[in-house]
């Protein structure tokens, strides 16, 4: 963790693996020096998260890829009653001050309705609590971070105070069970269906029905969860016999236009440093981590290892890398396992696996190819044959 105070007057702080124990720590500091303010949270994927504070504790959170579908998602959730048109949202949010709307207008909204009893507190506190629960979720998913907290408290009224320790657990335990049903597609993405006439015949006729009326394409899994009442998880795990077998695809989505311009604090701190390639390594050897960590880091690329095969498929998840070295041989497990295994996870279908072992035997290339795995690289590896290899596979088809 580095920490800097720059001349514009915030603080900014680069951490890496952002994890749940140091998510607690950073907020247990902004909790002990009693902040308010903003603190601004960008990956390297140009993803930005703004989380509002009042002495060290949460008051609201906001950003991401789908602030606008969140918002309605959870309004849905917890007021149903109060889901209403843009040209009402607009009308309601014209009496609130431009500038206060601009900063968070969702949660002004919340405001609005609490004060004209169209809703209860303890409706926004839900709908708060489950925005900064998915908020970190999405950042635990980043895991490379840079944080920037400025000291102004934009927010003048507070619906809620949250204890950051609290939700990063809860956040957590949502991730974790995410992780654990080896998902590694984001729960923001959107299914549609692909092959209409192939999952017909893997289905019944009600469960077809169902599926082409809720997969068009136009709705996030976690819009799916909301409108099935229930968990995300359980909701991707239902479809993911069908994304393994190419029936169904999930995709990119867009956000719904927000009623009103880009928050201030977004528009100020959004990050604007491209994804860098990463490139992991799955050995048990510690030297053959360093070396392909020196050759893969020189070039200039992001360097992911793991010596433990059994962590191997958890910490690629969290990753998500552009090409993965693969060691074929392992205590407690093999290359061949874990290279079976990301192949039936649809972010990992088309992702290059290069085994990378001592044995030159023509039945270990056979029995490799059959469970998936892109090339072969003999060890040691040559650094000629590292660079050459993720050019090969990685650079040239991104350009």
């Amino acid at each position: 963790m580095t920490t800097a105070k720059t001349e514009a007057g915030y603080t900014q702080t680069h951490i890496q693996h952002f994890t749940a124990t140091k998510q607690i720590e950073l907020f247990e500091s902004l909790k002990e020096s009693r902040f308010s303010g903003q603190l601004v949270i960008s990956d390297t994927q140009n993803r930005t998260w703004v989380f509002y504070l009042y002495l060290g504790r949460i008051v609201y959170a906001s950003g991401g890829i789908h602030p606008v579908r969140r918002w309605r998602r959870h309004v849905v959730a917890y007021c149903p009653e109060r889901l209403a048109h843009v040209e009402e949202i607009q009308l309601a949010l014209a009496n609130i001050a431009q500038e206060e709307s601009r900063i968070s207008w969702e949660y002004q909204l919340l405001s609005v309705w609490i004060d004209q009893n169209k809703i209860s507190r303890d409706q926004a506190t839900k709908a708060i609590t489950a925005t900064v629960i998915e908020i970190l979720f999405d950042v635990t998913q980043a895991m490379d971070v840079t944080c920037k907290s400025i000291e102004d408290n934009l927010l003048t009224n507070r619906l809620i105070l949250i204890d950051a320790e609290q939700v990063i657990k809860e956040a957590n335990k949502l991730y974790s069970a995410w992780q654990d049903a080896k998902i590694a597609d984001r729960p923001d993405m959107a299914p549609i269906i692909r092959q209409p006439e192939a999952l017909q015949k893997r289905t019944s006729a009600q469960v077809y029905q169902n599926l082409t009326h809720l997969l068009d394409g136009q709705q996030s899994l976690r819009d799916l969860s909301v409108r099935m009442k229930r968990d995300v998880v359980t909701v991707t795990r239902s479809l993911l016999p069908y994304i393994q077998l190419g029936l169904v695809q999930l995709g990119e989505i867009d956000d719904i236009a927000p009623p009103v311009s880009t928050p201030v604090a977004q528009q100020l701190f959004k990050t604007k440093t491209p994804r860098r390639v990463t490139i992991a390594c799955i050995d048990d050897s510690p030297v053959v981590c360093k070396i392909m960590e020196s050759i893969i880091t020189e070039a200039g690329y992001q360097f992911v290892q793991e010596m433990d095969g059994l962590r191997a498929i958890a910490v690629l998840l969290s990753r998500k890398p552009d090409l993965i070295f693969l060691d074929l041989v392992m205590p407690n497990t093999n290359g061949y396992e874990i290279c079976s295994q990301l192949r039936q996870l649809s972010f990992f279908k088309s992702t290059p696996i290069v085994i990378l072992t001592g044995n030159d035997g023509i039945v270990d290339r056979v029995r490799a190819k059959m469970v998936g795995s892109t090339d072969f690289l003999a060890k040691p590896a040559q650094p000629e044959q590292v660079l050459e290899t993720i050019n090969k596979y990685v650079v040239q088809k991104k350009n």
